[in-house]
């Protein structure tokens, strides 16, 4: 591609982006893809011969778009905002179109002061101390612009490694650092932003993480009793990390009672990260939420948030920029030039060597839109977030769950949290909206963030509307739902007893068919004692002679005569045998008496109908002497 053809193309890719922004609102907010669908779409090797441009292109809105997350568009709740404006776009294009490398001031003098310059209007605007700003007289502060506020984090976490083990070295000469180390205490609260437990992880030192009070703020007295415990058990408080707008609910921790807490603990750099907040502070009316600032070792805040301007652009100040850049200090000779003495090189200030020229973007949207243009964005934004917190209040169903003081509102329908987590989840699956959970006080909520630049009411009332036709539908669902859970719940009752009846009736058949005087009383009248004779002698109808002897228990337990006269044909081919039976539920034996063969009737038989049923153990380890068996 040479000049005429780049001319060209860029006017075209102008096109594209314009037509993109004007027409969002027509895709989908979220794509509808499963993971790996580009590999399958793009060819596994670089091609080896040019390509169209017009084929590029192609490519990108048949098999990129569809891939992408719309972060502009007009429905996009989640997270916050990512920063995007005309001037910001140009800016970087200029930036890449110069395409210097800033490492130190003489790789490129105009990036590193433009930097500088810029970091300091930022700087009056949002209301910091005179120790922060580079220009001002007898400072030893700055501000320099970085990828991320982790990166924020992490290089403040180095700077006050550093400054701790250097003091902690200075009063043990003898110990290794290693242990020193090892002593080595951070502290932040459970609302803080997970990257500084991530840069814990990469200083190698403790991190202690504390609970907020119920508004989501830590406070001074959870710190200090912290801190205290610590030094008790041996332990070097030297970092603390404080939050102005969390990510979970933008929420603010108490910076005054945090900030006079470390100042009684030797060496102890206190951060504070308002990567989305910060940048409201350029609202006079908003300052009040930046109370304490002049407690704070570092400061950082993200124009590519909520100040309009395009990833990646954090910025961060500092009071005392010499014991930044002595935690991360590397000049080798191909490094240095004659003016190190006098000027700024951001690559002492940061992780990177290399840096782009982030600053113009930057100063392109400062000078575009002006401060109050700016301050017009956010309070429009804060305007809409309110707009939509009182929609929510209007709704008994619902409730919010944080003090709305920015453009985030964290709502819930008032009910369990897999209720919410059902609600969020059939939202974003329809595409129509989109939106992200967090946990505030340990409840599943939902964060509504006004996002778009151009945001309006109407998107407001179209965001509340969605939500609220997927919260009647799923109530409804749940009621639904909850009934047959019901009716499912009296079907397993009826059952239940249906199953308990029977088998009462089954025991009382069983029983009755044991003991005759369940169904005739008057067997139970003449029973005469409840002892009786060891061994009795049954009759059986028609026959003169019992040939069923039964010998039942001390106790008077019955066995049914239907069923004592069903045995008496058990033994059908006349042969003699005795057949014991024994009643596994009464302790009583029958046994039978067969008569001669091939007849059928009771067998007269003296001598077998004269002998007796041999005991049982149990009725012979239960007879006396003096109570012999006796034959009728």
């Amino acid at each position: 591609m040479d000049c005429d053809e780049f001319r060209s193309r860029g006017k075209e890719m102008v096109e594209y982006i314009c037509s993109y922004m004007q027409n969002l609102e027509s895709r989908r907010v979220t794509p509808n893809i499963e993971p790996g669908y580009l590999r399958k779409l793009i060819p596994e090797q670089a091609p080896d011969a040019p390509e169209a441009w017009e084929h590029i292109m192609e490519d990108v809105e048949k098999k990129i778009m569809p891939g992408v997350t719309h972060w502009q568009h007009p429905r996009f709740h989640a997270y916050f905002p990512s920063g995007n404006s005309y001037p910001s776009i140009l800016g970087d294009m200029l930036a890449a179109g110069v395409g210097c490398i800033g490492f130190s001031w003489a790789s490129s003098p105009a990036l590193t002061e433009l930097e500088t310059i810029v970091l300091d209007w930022l700087g009056k605007a949002i209301g910091l101390p005179d120790q922060f700003l580079a220009f001002k007289e007898g400072s030893r502060g700055g501000g320099v612009i970085q990828t991320s506020a982790s990166e924020c984090v992490l290089v403040s976490m180095l700077a006050a490694r550093a400054q701790a083990l250097k003091r902690l070295k200075h009063q043990h000469p003898f110990v290794e650092e290693g242990l020193l180390l090892s002593k080595l205490m951070a502290y932040c609260s459970r609302e803080a932003h997970s990257c500084v437990e991530k840069a814990a992880m990469i200083c190698f030192v403790k991190l202690r993480i504390l609970e907020p009070d119920e508004k989501s703020s830590l406070r001074g007295k959870t710190l200090m009793m912290a801190m205290e415990e610590d030094e008790t058990m041996g332990l070097i408080p030297f970092f603390v990390s404080t939050t102005l707008g969390t990510t979970s609910c933008c929420s603010f921790d108490n910076l005054t009672e945090i900030g006079q807490v470390c100042n009684k603990f030797p060496c102890v750099w206190l951060h504070v990260d308002g990567a989305y907040a910060g940048n409201a502070f350029i609202c006079p009316e908003l300052k009040y939420l930046l109370s304490g600032i002049e407690y704070a070792d570092s400061f950082n805040t993200n124009p590519n948030k909520w100040l309009l301007t395009n990833f990646d652009c954090s910025t961060y100040w500092v009071r005392d920029r010499i014991r930044l850049t002595s935690a991360l200090v590397v000049d080798p000779l191909y490094l240095q030039h004659g003016y190190s003495d006098a000027t700024i090189d951001y690559r002492h200030w940061g992780v990177p060597l290399s840096r782009r020229f982030r600053s113009l973007k930057l100063w392109f949207v400062l000078r575009s839109y002006g401060i109050s243009g700016l301050q017009k964005y956010i309070r429009n934004h804060i305007r809409l977030a309110k707009k939509f917190e009182g929609l929510v209040l209007k709704d008994r169903r619902f409730e919010i769950c944080n003090e709305v003081k920015l453009a985030l509102v964290c709502f819930r329908l008032k009910g369990s949290d897999k209720l919410n987590e059902k609600l969020l989840s059939n939202i974003n699956a329809s595409g129509k909206l989109h939106m992200v959970p967090s946990n505030v006080n340990d409840k599943y909520v939902i964060r509504f963030c006004v996002v778009a630049a151009n945001a309006e009411e109407a998107d407001v009332d179209h965001a509340w509307e969605v939500i609220r036709d997927f919260a009647d539908e799923l109530l409804e669902v749940n009621i639904a739902e909850k009934e047959a859970e019901l009716h499912d719940e009296v079907f397993d009752l009826l059952e239940r007893k249906k199953k308990e009846t029977l088998a009462h009736k089954r025991s009382f058949f069983v029983r009755m068919v044991s003991d005759p005087k369940i169904y005739n009383p008057s067997i139970a009248k003449s029973t005469p004692s409840t002892r009786r004779h060891l061994t009795e002698q049954i009759d059986s109808p028609g026959s003169p002679d019992g040939n069923v002897t039964v010998q039942p228990p001390l106790s008077a337990s019955w066995i049914s005569w239907p069923l004592a006269f069903l045995f008496q044909g058990i033994t059908e081919d006349g042969t003699t045998s005795d057949l014991p039976i024994r009643f596994r539920h009464l302790d009583t034996k029958v046994r039978l008496k067969a008569s001669g063969k091939g007849n059928n009737s009771p067998s007269p038989d003296a001598s077998d109908s004269s002998r007796s049923p041999k005991r049982t153990p149990a009725s012979s380890r239960r007879t006396s002497p003096n109570n012999e068996t006796r034959q009728k």
